[in-house]
């Protein structure tokens, strides 16, 4: 690849949540019907021209998996569905986070959207890894960080955080 094209695009709703460290976006590509193979492509190659050594898959399918494979990017998958019990999975996923963060590493996380579940993750991240101090401080940050309101499922992964 030459020019521009050769350092991909940046996802879609890419935000940094620790500058430098720990971002949020779409799923790369796009999520569902606006789901396209040479934009999915573009953008992994954007992740791993910026640097990141992992992207964290909250999706509970394997989708893009195998592009990280072929992309040679180093992948996680950490299936939070609607039916998934959050009291179990967030506990092992912030304790993922920050041991890949305390190495160094340079993560994304992604669901097919960035919304309030994605949201909530993060918020309940900040607020177990003691970055921040409350429940309202991690919605509040979250909110300003992503530029949208979070919904209900997001606070109550946010509510949980205390508890694990």
């Amino acid at each position: 690849m030459r020019g521009k094209w050769a350092a991909g695009i940046a996802p879609r709703n890419f935000t940094w949540i620790i500058k430098g460290k720990l971002a949020v976006s779409e799923r790369p590509g796009g999520y569902a019907r606006n789901h396209r193979r040479v934009r999915r492509q573009e953008e992994i190659i954007w992740l791993r021209e910026q640097g990141f050594t992992r992207i964290v898959s909250l999706l509970v399918s394997p989708h893009n998996l195998h592009a990280y494979d072929e992309l040679g990017m180093t992948w996680a998958h950490e299936p939070l569905g609607l039916q998934s019990d959050a009291r179990t999975v967030l506990p092992r996923l912030f304790e993922d986070l920050q041991g890949w963060l305390d190495a160094g590493e340079r993560i994304l996380v992604h669901e097919e959207e960035l919304g309030d579940r994605v949201m909530g993750v993060m918020g309940g991240y900040l607020l177990w890894a003691d970055l921040l101090e409350s429940g309202p401080q991690a919605i509040a940050v979250l909110e300003r960080l992503v530029h949208r309101q979070m919904g209900p499922p997001g606070r109550e992964l946010v509510a949980l955080a205390p508890a694990l």
